[in-house]
């Protein structure tokens, strides 16, 4: 749906010439009741920092193992043993150990096997020389009161490895004496100023009373193990790189599950994870990515913010501005938490795995872009399932949106393959642009750089507000969509601000007709607009039908409607064909829409001729298109029919009679659609 914008602060125009948005060679112009504008169909490659290259290249680029990162049996190395007493510890073995107290310091590199309990004290990493200090955790478990239990302050490189069948524990208390204290470190229970790998088979149980779990400055690599986090802050956070291959995380956090925090250089701050399970607990973001979040598989249970809320309210103004869940109030801040299940500040890939996300703000969210071309994701948000600021991309993956606000939102949406089922309280797919944070109070402007594009896949919407908005463009080469919705005349199955041109692919749209859409009169492929006398209950089947029997759509919307937009690349100009109502399919039904099967029992409901690009139709046959009020929308787009709900703001509408349903009124002859041919029961 369209909404005023409340303050100036827009992100950067999305320019063909730019690096993330070179438009291909061909250019489709047409003009909308606006002006002249520009239909262009952009280069899938370009809406990312990727370009061609697919995630997994980019992650072995980004991301390299050396053998000390995996696991291997420490039994038949030189090692020295680290026996833990309570309040102090022994050791044997060749190694550079001092104890002092509860404190035990390692001064070099090699292998060291610690076993016991430290009651209250702590393993210090302080090595003088340039080798990796290995701390092998075989049955552990160290308290510090006062600090980390575990401290690296310098080495070369730090590796924690967990033996199969071991547990350890890592215990810190609610007080810190910081190291140093204008850093404030060290900060988490596990701390190291270097490069930190955890790898192995055993557990590791973190219970971080004062703010963070586990701590890396520098890279943080993590290949194995059975890890359970409790933290008052951050789970696990890698300033310059947090890399996973493997491993099981059970974490719960008031802050963030896992991060990077390098915001100084733009080639780090990277979250890149290849595989384990993951089940977060968050009360702020569930992964977070101070630059990018890249995945390639992986099992992820995520709950940020408490999870969505249990309705997210509906916003039924025509031209309003978003809604508000059960569970927000309207308040003004400088500054507000996080509570997104994935986000990232620049790219955010996904390549594979399993998410359920169920999250109080953004599902999955980037400021600048995300691609998505595999895995299968599940999603329940109090805000949009997926939100970009820049541009979504979708080249694959099974996207299942159950509850969200918005389904999908970026200031270019591109589906060019991919299975994409939302359900939202608002907008299904919106093209708008935003801003970080932008949550509730999205922020927009109406520009021909703003894209929604179908190429490929299969997209269904059901929808309470607008069914696939955009406040730019939209151009449809292929694929199938679907969309059932809205109910209330202020909104459209199809609302665009540009043009809206097709050339391939099905696309069916049923919903309230008060601000119905169609198509651009300048795309290369037919389509039809029924608008019926009054509202047909959810459920009711929509089919069409060419002259010899030959099935074009059979539909089953969500919700109920007054209108229908249908376009195929079977529909051809000069030919005949019937709508039906009701009646029953043997087909297939992936989200109302049938394949295959036979269609029988229904009602006709009109039968015409295809007469134009558009085709406009009531149950008396082909009517003319009204003009003027447009629904906001390009050349062609249709108008505002019916009752036509509340206009938008500072235009009138016309006296067209009433209809307790909201939709077109029983009596047509008070519109002035006065030219019907065709033949109709």
């Amino acid at each position: 749906m369209k909404r005023k914008y409340k303050f100036t602060k827009l992100i950067a125009p999305l320019l063909c010439t730019t690096l993330l948005f070179a438009c291909s060679n061909t250019e489709e112009e047409s003009t909308s009741n606006s002006g002249t504008s520009t239909a262009t169909e952009v280069n899938i490659e370009s809406l990312s920092t990727l370009g061609d290259s697919d995630i997994q290249s980019v992650v072995s680029g980004l991301v390299s193992y050396s053998d000390d990162d995996l696991y291997t049996d420490w039994e038949n190395e030189e090692v020295t043993s680290i026996q833990l007493n309570g309040s102090t510890a022994t050791y044997e073995g060749s190694g550079g150990v001092v104890v002092s107290g509860s404190t035990v310091t390692i001064k070099t590199g090699g292998v060291y096997v610690l076993s016991g309990t430290l009651a209250d004290g702590q393993i210090v990493v302080d090595a003088e020389d340039n080798n990796t200090v290995r701390l092998v955790l075989n049955g552990v478990d160290i308290t510090s009161s006062s600090s980390a239990p575990i401290y690296v302050n310098n080495a070369e490189k730090t590796v924690i490895s967990l033996p199969e069948g071991t547990e350890n524990t890592v215990t810190d208390g609610t007080q810190y004496v910081y190291d140093d204290v204008e850093a404030e470190e060290p900060n988490s229970a596990i701390f190291s100023k270097g490069n930190l790998t955890i790898n192995g088979e055993g557990k590791l149980v973190v219970e971080a009373n004062f703010n963070n779990g586990i701590t890396g400055k520098d890279d943080l690599k993590i290949t194995g193990g059975n890890i359970e986090i409790t933290a008052k802050d951050d789970a696990i956070v890698g300033r310059d790189l947090l890399a996973i291959k493997d491993g099981t995380f059970t974490i719960t956090v008031g802050g963030d599950g896992m991060k990077t925090t390098n915001d100084e250089d733009a080639e780090k701050g990277n979250l890149a994870i290849e595989g384990g399970t993951f089940n977060i607990t968050a009360e702020n973001d569930g992964l977070q990515a101070q630059t990018s979040l890249y995945t390639l598989g992986g099992d992820y249970t995520i709950t940020s913010g408490g999870g969505s809320p249990e309705t997210v309210a509906a916003n039924e103004n025509a031209m309003g501005g978003r809604g508000q869940s059960e569970s927000t109030t309207t308040t003004t801040t400088t500054e507000t938490s996080s509570s997104k299940g994935l986000k990232a500040t620049a790219e955010l890939a996904i390549a594979g795995g399993t998410f359920n996300i169920d999250s109080l703000d953004d599902a999955v969210h980037s400021n600048g872009n995300v691609l998505i071309e595999g895995g299968e994701i599940t999603i329940a948000t109090g805000d949009d399932g997926i939100h970009a600021d820049s541009s979504v991309l979708t080249k694959g993956g099974n996207i299942t949106v159950t509850k969200s606000y918005e389904g999908i939102e970026g200031g270019v949406i591109a589906i060019a393959d991919g299975i994409i089922d939302v359900t939202a309280s608002d907008d299904g797919l919106n093209v708008g642009g935003g801003v970080d944070g932008s949550g509730m109070d999205m922020e927009s402007s109406t520009s021909s750089d703003m894209l929604l594009q179908i190429s490929g896949g299969y997209v269904s919407v059901n929808a309470q507000g607008d069914g696939l908005d955009s406040n730019g463009n939209f151009v449809m080469t292929g694929g199938m969509a679907v969309v059932s919705g809205p109910t209330n005349s202020g909104n459209g199955s199809l609302d665009y601000n540009g043009t809206f041109e097709i050339s391939g692919g099905l696309l069916i749209a049923a919903g309230s007709s008060g601000m119905v859409q169609a198509s651009s009169d300048t795309s290369e492929q037919n389509g039809i607009l029924m608008t019926y006398p009054a509202t047909q209950s959810a459920g009711t089947l929509i089919h069409l039908e060419d002259s010899a029997g030959n099935t074009i759509a059979t539909f089953a919307p969500d919700k109920e409607y007054s209108s229908v937009y249908i376009s195929s690349t079977d529909l051809a100009k000069d030919s005949s064909y019937t709508l039906y109502s009701g009646g029953t399919s043997t087909g297939t039904e992936t989200n109302g829409l049938y394949t295959d099967g036979e269609y029988s029992g229904g009602t006709k409901v009109v039968e015409f001729t295809i007469s134009d690009v558009v085709t406009w139709l009531n149950e008396s046959g082909v009517t003319e298109a009204q003009s003027g009020m447009g629904g906001m929308g390009g050349r062609g787009g249709g108008g505002m029919r019916g009752d036509g709900g509340t206009p938008p703001e500072g235009m009138e509408r016309p006296d067209r009679g009433t209809a307790p349903d909201g939709g077109t009124p029983p009596d047509q002859s008070t519109t002035d659609q006065s030219t019907t041919t065709g033949d109709s029961l």
